[in-house]
């Protein structure tokens, strides 16, 4: 014998519940089965909901109930052929006249007594087992429905019904004198008391009817079919790379079970486990999947750690005073309290002193659990030797489970350690006296982070995950989330690199959410984030960085702004990598650059789109140098916003106007005079020349005007208007560079060492004429172009491309940001 029960999930509809006459047919090919269903998924729920409504002489009940056997008899229409329908719907309707009955019944009176609401919630598995039990006789299989009722007993103890185990294993044994059939099939979660009224077993109550059938009926095993692939590393909800346990003892799926995982609830289980009767947990959705199979004595396996589970909704009670210490029973009094107003302690800490107790409840039971523990301490509290109880609602409970886990060296160590490096606190610590669990009690909402933590350390991640601080969402940063949007799945498959957006901020408001914010969400979430008092606008943004201690978080730093380009330091100091087009903090001080270089070691500091967007010009320089080779010169055009106004300016469109072109195309700086003023190219030119070992300031590079200085007095439109007063001026560089057979370029040049190979260290900027020979002649568009002469490459290389534009510069960080896994 062997028996199969599945869950809500399994039954949902009548695709499901095809599933689930697939796998029953195979089983019982190899044994005499029993099946065991709870209700359609929901049902239970909706069935308390409808015995509520009644009660409270509601007449929306019988909407509710109309919906749900209207539900029902879908599933029928769907999934049986019309020939056997009719049994079906009769049965079916039957069962909801005797529910709309007892509803009438209690609308009437507007009272519901515990027997009747156990009566309304026993409908939900009569349905779901009938529909089934007609599905296998349309396809022939020998099989026979059975009442739950004729064979589990109850009586009720403490408010609760309790199975009556010597009567309830009789009435099962008589199961295998029914030889006629191969198939059983009876409803779960519902009983009968001696009186004959229906009863029900609770939470996990279909699981405590297979269960208690299995024993009974002295069967060799016991499958659960649900909707995850067996016991899971951790709840897949959380940690998507979860694997599935394939083996695991008794003891320790029990005490992941009792720390949050939800495939199996210990009470209703128990039978089993006491009897040695194997279970095997499968996914109803993916049969062939090997799912996890509970015994004694499990194969022996390298993982010592079988699990990592978690509790949400949890409260504290904090119990304290001078009067506890030397005083026995104060413990004692607690739990005989908490007892009497049936409140379960999950978790019980206590310092050595003896003046402070904790213990971990349900967080619905707080209330009940401080009125309990104030009336049984009232004469100690009223002459202060202990203080009120202290209740701390919103904590969570991560468990870290292993069989022998007291000889496992060091795995406490690296759990606490892997919680603490993501900057959360732990509230309180213990180890359980079967010395195979050790749980963590952090607030609620660093549950999830400190799940994934702990699975990682002791798991291992398939993937990297970056945690990205975005400062800027003009041009740039919008792009770049947006390209994040569309690449991030595509990213995490082909390079095992996971980006979550975790905060934005522009020069007015932020958003922040250590989870990650959907890239689509991020217009509409920042226009209703968190706004800055004048002048503190980025403060919470920055807040949100140093003290949320994301592991692996990166800034990404999409603006020019100087106040945050000068926080690099401090940045990079605390750990946070940096990916960065803002030019600013590279090209200030050469004290300020070598300061972060200092700090940085071991952090990610990528900057690669500070020189060309996204041409790989640092990337090869640096690759250069770590080679060996020693680059003597370097002749460029770093301005692709200068390249294209160059190439379009020949004097037929006025100066000013082809400048608002390169603007409105998003070549240039938002405020083109940084552009033309030749700011911008002496801060790349600084950048290259310090990668290449040049120890200058700004102040060390001769920078050649292209405007004269009265073009940039006042706003930016008198600016275009002082640049049309100037047309004269621009139209005779143009004319003149024609007549001479050359083209207008804005050159950087670098001398890092003469022709003997000693130090120069020199640079400069200028508007040149530039002949048909030169490499910088023929640029197109707004094109970048290098020409390094080193020692290897005595001839020159030359790298061109595109290297300016909000997308290249955005592709660029990503790039950047991908290489910091």
């Amino acid at each position: 014998m062997q028996v199969l029960k599945f869950g809500g999930s399994s039954v949902t509809d009548a695709r499901a519940m095809e599933r689930v006459v697939e796998i029953v047919r195979k089983a019982i090919y190899a044994d005499r089965t029993i099946v065991v269903a709870s209700a359609i998924g929901g049902a239970t729920d909706k069935l308390i909901e409808i015995g509520a409504l009644a009660a409270a002489g509601d007449n929306a009940w019988i909407r509710e109930i109309d919906a749900l056997e209207e539900r029902h008899l879908s599933i029928i229409k769907e999934l049986l052929p019309e020939d056997f329908r009719g049994e079906a719907v009769n049965t079916v309707s039957g069962l909801f006249k005797e529910l709309r009955g007892i509803c009438e019944g209690v609308s009437l009176i507007r009272e519901k007594s515990f027997f009747t609401n156990d009566k309304i919630m026993s409908f939900g598995e009569l349905l779901s087992t009938n529909i089934l039990y007609a599905k296998f006789q349309s396809l022939g299989v020998s099989c026979r429905w059975l009442d739950s009722r004729d064979y589990i007993k109850t009586e009720l103890k403490g408010g609760s019904n309790m199975v009556i185990t010597d009567l309830t294993y009789s009435n099962i044994a008589g199961l295998n004198g029914i030889n006629s059939v191969k198939l059983l099939i009876l409803p779960g979660f519902i009983a009968s008391d001696l009186q004959g009224r229906t009863t029900t077993l609770g939470r996990g109550g279909s699981d405590y009817t297979a269960s208690l059938l299995a024993v009974g009926a002295e069967a060799r095993s016991l499958e659960i079919w649900t909707d995850v692939n067996g016991m899971m590393t951790a709840d897949p909800r959380i940690v998507p790379e979860a694997k599935t346990i394939e083996h695991i003892s008794y003891k320790e799926a029990l005490e992941l079970s009792h720390f949050g995982a939800k495939v199996v609830y210990p009470p209703t289980i128990q039978p089993v486990v006491a009897k040695g009767i194997p279970i095997l947990v499968k996914n109803t959705f993916e049969p062939g999947n090997h799912g996890t199979y509970i015994e004694n004595n499990p194969p022996e396996s390298k993982e010592r750690i079988r699990g990592i589970s978690g509790s949400s909704d949890i409260a504290l009670l904090s119990m304290e005073g001078s009067g506890m210490v030397g005083v026995p029973g104060y413990s004692s009094r607690l739990f005989a309290a908490l007892a009497e107003r049936d409140i379960n302690i999950i978790l019980i800490t206590q310092a050595s002193s003896v003046h402070t107790m904790l213990v971990a409840i349900s967080l619905r039971d707080a209330e009940k659990a401080k009125k309990a523990a104030d009336e049984a301490f009232a004469w100690e509290i009223s002459i202060g030797k202990i203080e009120p109880l202290k209740v701390e609602p919103d904590f969570a409970i991560i468990s870290l489970i292993g069989d022998d886990m007291k000889n496992q060296s060091g795995a406490g160590g690296r759990m606490f350690e892997a919680i603490g490096r993501n900057g959360i606190s732990i509230r309180a610590i213990a180890q359980g006296s079967s010395e195979r669990n050790v749980s963590a009690i952090v607030a609620g909402r660093d549950m999830v982070q400190a799940i994934r933590s702990v699975h990682d350390e002791f798991f291992g991640a398939s993937y990297s995950r970056l945690n990205l601080f975005v400062a800027g969402y003009g041009n740039v940063g919008k792009t770049l989330v947006r390209i994040i949007g569309e690449q991030a799945r595509q990213i995490l498959e082909k390079r095992a690199v996971d980006l979550k957006i975790v905060a934005v901020c522009n020069s007015r408001r932020q958003i922040f959410d250590r989870n990650g914010i959907d890239p689509e969400n991020v217009g509409e979430l920042l226009g209703a984030g968190t706004a800055g008092s004048a002048g503190k606008s980025d403060e919470q943004f920055f807040d949100n960085l140093f003290n949320s201690h994301l592991s692996h978080s990166i800034l990404v730093d999409c603006t020019s702004d100087r106040i945050i380009a000068s926080k690099y330091a401090d940045i990079l100091d605390d750990g946070i990598g940096i990916v960065t087009c803002n030019k600013i903090a590279n090209s200030s001080t050469q004290e300020y650059y070598d300061l972060m270089r200092k700090l940085g070691r071991g952090v990610p500091f990528r900057y690669g789109t500070n020189v060309g967007a996204a041409l790989p010009v640092i990337e090869f320089l640096d690759m250069l140098v770590a080679s060996g080779d020693s680059v003597s010169s370097v002749e460029a055009v770093l301005s692709g916003s200068l390249s294209y106004i160059f190439n379009n300016y020949d004097g037929t469109k006025p100066f000013a106007e082809v400048v608002r072109d390169a603007r409105r195309a998003g070549y240039t700086e938002p405020d083109p005079r940084t552009d033309l003023k030749g700011t911008d190219v002496l801060r790349k030119t600084l950048i290259l020349a310090r990668e290449l070992g040049c120890k200058l300031e700004a102040d060390d590079i001769s920078c050649g005007k292209i405007l004269p200085d009265s073009c940039f007095d006042g706003d930016l439109d008198t600016f275009y208007a002082n640049c049309l007063e100037n047309e004269p001026h621009f139209k005779e560089l143009a004319g003149k560079a024609a007549a001479s057979g050359c083209r207008l370029r804005y050159v950087s040049k670098i001398e890092v060492c003469d022709g003997n190979g000693s130090p120069k260290a020199k640079a400069s900027v200028s508007l040149d004429s530039v002949p048909a020979g030169s490499p910088l002649y023929d640029l197109c568009a707004a094109d970048n172009r290098i020409t390094v002469i080193s020692r290897d490459y005595p001839e020159g290389f030359t790298v061109t491309g595109a290297g300016a534009g909000a997308h290249r510069t955005a592709a660029g960080l990503l790039s950047d940001i991908i290489r910091c896994k």
